[in-house]
């Protein structure tokens, strides 16, 4: 099972690899889209770890994390928290998939399946709707659309 102090270490290393300076003049970074950046001052493209995975997995179709990796010199670990991130998916028949934190069922990608997911916002819902804290707000009464005032009297 994967711990939250792990996923933690993943978005840090993430952000740490981003490029966030022209590797030819040091200029700042704008990003395109796509795991791209350009350059404001001399237009040099930049490219994130993503930018690599997706490149690679447009040229050369869908492959195990670890050929990813190997393929694209971004670590097994930023591969592993791309996909339970929900920034990269497991095709669907594929032989491996990687397990849900809570129930450890199979899926692909994210850190839950669709149940637990289901499960915690129902859970959730006790909290919000808790007799003992207050009762629901009334339905506001149905707007024109035009500004209104608040009468008071002065």
């Amino acid at each position: 099972m994967v711990k939250a102090a792990e996923l933690e270490k993943f978005e840090k290393e993430f952000i740490d690899r981003k490029p966030n300076r022209c590797s030819k003049c040091k200029g700042r970074l704008k990003y395109l889209g796509g795991g791209y950046y350009q350059c404001f001052d001399c237009e040099n493209t930049e490219i994130d770890d993503f930018g690599r995975i997706k490149d690679y997995i447009d040229e050369n179709g869908p492959k195990p994390a670890i050929v990813i990796a190997e393929n694209t010199g971004v670590p097994i670990d930023i591969v592993n928290g791309m996909l339970r991130e929900g920034r990269l998916e497991i095709p669907e028949g594929s032989k491996v998939y990687i397990q849900c934190l809570s129930c450890g069922c199979s899926i692909r990608y994210g850190r839950y399946c669709p149940d637990c997911i289901r499960n915690k916002t129902n859970n959730l819902k006790g909290i919000y709707f808790n007799p003992e804290v207050g009762e629901k707000p009334k339905a506001a009464p149905k707007q024109d659309g035009k500004m209104h005032f608040l009468d008071f009297d002065n």
